[in-house]
């Protein structure tokens, strides 16, 4: 602290008054102790901290001490004493933080200095709000927190991706999405290529063969935008075999990298020596004008045909590969567990009148015919999708309000997970109220006031129903 020069000269003769107006207006509160430590004055030019104390209005005849938290009931007795001991000397006075009882259980923080003042040995301390500079430290407390928190899992979630990157049988490569050249390489990856510790920094595609480099540049031009690329077959310098090569896009703020797979291709699979027949019918699935999908146990796509795409308006086939088919087909947690369900009871469904929802959420009239087959002793799934919007809409899947009440109670279960339950029981109760005045019509000889009188109706709310289900032609007038 840097004092005046010379206070002597220049505040002689002030009043009481004038200093205890200064000493108020110098700090958002002050307090006058005497020489034992009890407040006899309090002045707050701060309203609001002044609301903020439990019971500052009782703090007059009360010790110091007392108006603190224990653990700053030390700091208070260091600072009388100091300000005691300072008396005869220069006067200094030391910043203390103290915590005070507030009225809501929280502490409220000010920073106080004592100073002696007049010859009776009274001390005046000043007192500066703290709480805007806790809640402030608070912020920071709970930003580094959680910074510490981010970082732990983030280390985490590393050294998992480490663990499984080094320890992957398959090779795996890390490629600079800027520069093409090797940023990681795994094991397996290097007992591939012959080399040890020589990937890394390498171009890659100095480790394709020259037939294969176009190929490579457009697949990963395409993964760039689609975020993933499966399954292209290319050509390793010094290899005899193809292999295929998959990639997926990693992103590092605003550039990116991609993690590429490199599976050998077995001699079965190999598409160059499928037998033509099986060549063209993939050729003409991925051509087809309806969709194809395949899908794997838990409903996720993993493979699809541009018809497809097209009908959910997703950018390309690849965009769709890992979502659930769930997401467009008919209603969520209905038809794809009815048609899954039925393809593991019967392996096959024909013919299975749904909709299908694109990106956008427009739906379509189509039909599903599916099949199951196992793979890798997990089942898969084949769904060839219809688009069949240009038909007239089947009677069954036409709105409650259009279409015609069922005959029996056998077309009711064809309704079963096309419509809601509320509107299948309106439906069921249609038939058997049809059915019962048909049947008192039948016992009557066609006699409507007998066959309402047999209902517990009158003929008023008889022909109402007759004329709803269309019967009033199929029946007579009633004699008389």
């Amino acid at each position: 602290m840097k004092a005046f020069k010379s206070p002597g000269k220049w505040l002689v003769g002030m009043s009481p008054d004038i200093v205890g107006i200064m000493i108020a207006t110098m700090a958002d509160i002050a307090l006058i102790v005497d020489r034992k430590g009890v407040i006899r004055d309090i002045a707050v030019q701060n309203a609001g901290l002044a609301r903020e104390f439990a019971d500052i209005s009782g703090w007059v005849g009360q010790r110091w001490v007392d108006t603190v938290t224990v653990e700053s009931r030390d700091k208070v007795v260091a600072m009388l004493r100091a300000a005691a001991d300072d008396q005869a000397e220069q006067p200094h006075a030391a910043e203390r933080h103290v915590n005070c009882p507030g009225h809501d259980g929280r502490d409220v923080p000010v920073m106080f200095s004592a100073l002696a003042i007049g010859e009776k040995g009274s001390i005046v301390a000043f007192g500066r709000d703290l709480r805007t500079i806790a809640v402030l430290q608070q912020r920071l407390i709970d930003v580094q927190q959680s910074l510490e928190r981010d970082y732990s899992r983030l280390r985490h979630v590393e050294t998992r991706y480490r663990i499984l990157f080094q320890k992957s049988s398959e090779p795996m490569l890390v490629v600079d999405g800027a520069t093409q050249r090797v940023a990681e390489a795994n094991p397996a990856a290097q007992r591939l290529f012959h080399v040890q510790g020589k990937l890394v920094g390498r171009p890659f595609a100095d480790l394709v063969e020259p037939g294969s480099r176009a190929t490579l540049d457009q697949m990963l031009g395409g993964v760039s935008r689609a975020g993933r690329g499966d399954d292209t077959p290319i050509r390793l310098l010094g290899q005899a075999e193809p292999v295929h090569l998959s990639a997926f896009v990693i992103r590092q703020g605003a550039g990116l990298n991609f993690l590429i797979r490199l599976t050998p291709t077995p001699l079965a699979v190999r598409q160059d020596v499928l037998p033509d027949g099986r060549a063209d019918l993939l050729k003409l699935i991925d051509n087809a004008p309806d969709g194809f999908v395949v899908v794997g146990h838990d409903g996720r796509v993993i493979a699809a045909n541009a018809a497809f795409a097209e009908m959910v308006q997703a950018a390309s086939a690849e965009q769709v590969v890992g979502r659930s088919l769930e997401q467009w087909l008919g209603r969520p947690g209905v038809d794809l567990p009815v048609v899954t369900g039925n393809l593991r009871q019967n392996g096959a469904v024909r013919l299975y009148p749904t909709t299908l929802r694109d990106e956008f959420g427009t739906e379509i009239d189509v039909e599903i015919s599916a099949a199951s087959v196992t793979s890798g002793g997990k089942p898969c799934y084949g769904f060839a999708i219809r688009n069949v919007a240009g038909r007239s809409t089947p009677e069954l899947m036409r709105p409650t309000a259009t279409r015609a009440v069922p005959r029996s109670l056998e077309q009711i279960g064809e309704l079963i997970g096309r419509v809601s339950l509320k509107d299948i029981v309106r439906e069921a109760t249609d038939v058997i109220e049809r059915l019962s005045i048909e049947a008192a019509l039948d016992i009557t000889g066609d006699n409507r006031a007998s066959a309402a009188e047999m209902l517990g109706l009158s003929r008023q709310s008889l022909y109402v129903k007759l004329r709803r289900y269309g019967m009033m032609d199929a029946a007579p007038a009633s004699p008389g």
